[in-house]
């Protein structure tokens, strides 16, 4: 072949590249959606393979299979299913090494990714990495199998650049989607119409989390929580979302016991909605946590777990604090109440100063409305175009 001719097929190549993508779960599968529109108004030949969900699929991604094939959660699951994964695994790369994709992009789902991206860049493919694993927190040595398995990491959060820079590992910080899908200041008034609520009174949402096990550890003194506050403040009402009827099933069954009596706002989904309705949130650590930040609700983040669980986490976790707004902050911006501190008389008191009329409780939630605004702003950069232009840059980069 001439240098011309490899000239030219470069160029043929860069115009209309193939592009893989495996997004192991929902929340993948919207990301990579997301990454393959803004992606299509620079490359309209494109063509895009992987494993994809519906989202995916609609953009125009071919997928190798379901998505539901590897879309597992918690150890015992995984450990059942171990065979299976890790003969899609294998056969997703000599799938991809023989189709010779110009790029690949692993979407989350750490486990089953860098595995795919080591490969692959052993090969020569080019590899980037979507949404940093917690190394930052926990198991910190894993950057170095990241650093080797991928050419780029896209974090959604400056924390995580900051640690890959610490380590010299090429990462890139795009800003998170869910502060671009957020609006500064999210339209209470219109939410509240939408859900049929009365936007004159006082709403508490209350979130125990999309586990079971998360359900299982934290109804119990969110609810008792909300008796103490109800008591304490008689016109306030209770918004609880739950994520599907297996999660509503269980939190009901858990209610009849601990307060049958209290009257609750029961919705299927819309956690934004109610967060952005409640004058306060009580809910568990997670991404959740930011979800609230950004609906610009003060918050009060509870969490239990197993005993063994929990000594084991004090020793792995590296990091001050749990939940991302206090991560995202670097100072305890809201209250995180951890295992023995988790309990109904804890969690009312904490969540009371967001109830409190007095001028310094008022002045307080204005601040703290404030802060979260200011980190809305750092995180919210078109996160879906600052991706693309990321793997244009991979791409493009002899």
């Amino acid at each position: 072949m001439t240098q011309t001719q490899s000239a030219l097929n470069l160029s043929h190549s860069l115009n209309s590249p193939t592009i893989a993508m495996v997004a192991g779960e929902v929340s993948g599968d919207i990301l990579g959606a997301g990454l393959i529109r803004s992606l299509k108004s620079h490359y309209p030949q494109a063509k895009f393979i992987g494993i994809a969900g519906k989202n995916m699929l609609a953009e125009g991604c071919e997928s190798l299979i379901d998505i539901e094939e590897i879309a597992v959660m918690g150890l015992a699951e995984i450990l059942k299913h171990l065979p299976r994964l890790l003969k899609i695994r294998k056969n997703t790369v000599q799938t991809l090494l023989a189709q010779q994709p110009d790029i690949f992009i692993g979407i989350d789902s750490p486990e089953f990714n860098l595995y795919v991206e080591q490969k692959l860049k052993n090969q020569g493919i080019k590899t980037i990495h979507y949404v940093s694993p917690s190394v930052w927190a926990w198991r910190q040595k894993r950057i170095y199998k990241i650093a080797r398995a991928t050419d780029l990491v896209l974090a959604f959060l400056p924390f995580e650049k900051a640690f890959y820079d610490h380590f010299n590992v090429p990462c890139r910080f795009i800003g998170h989607t869910m502060a671009d899908a957020i609006p500064l200041k999210p339209n209470r008034i219109e939410v509240c119409q939408q859900l049929d609520l009365d936007p004159s009174q006082r709403y508490m949402a209350i979130l125990a989390g999309s586990r079971g096990a998360e359900v299982e550890f934290l109804t119990e003194p969110f609810l008792k929580a909300a008796v103490l506050l109800k008591q304490q403040y008689p016109d306030l009402h209770f918004l609880v979302p739950l994520v599907n009827e297996k999660r509503r099933e269980q939190f009901q069954r858990i209610k009849a016991q601990i307060a049958p009596d209290l009257n609750l706002i029961m919705l299927d989904g819309k956690a934004r909605q109610a967060m952005i309705v409640a004058q306060a949130t009580l809910l568990a650590s997670g991404t959740a946590a930011l979800e609230c930040m950004l609906c610009k609700s003060p918050m009060v983040v509870g969490y239990r777990m197993k005993s063994l669980t929990y000594f084991l986490a004090k020793r792995l976790v590296k990091t001050p604090y749990i939940s991302l707004p206090n991560l995202l902050a670097n100072e305890m911006l809201v209250p995180e109440m951890i295992q023995q501190d988790c309990t109904p008389e804890k969690l009312a008191e904490k969540l009371a100063v967001y109830f409190e009329q007095s001028e310094s409780a008022v002045q307080y939630r204005q601040v703290l409305i404030q802060r979260f605004t200011e980190l809305h702003k750092l995180i919210q950069c078109d996160a879906d175009s600052q991706a693309a232009q990321a793997v244009m840059d991979v791409l493009e980069r002899k």
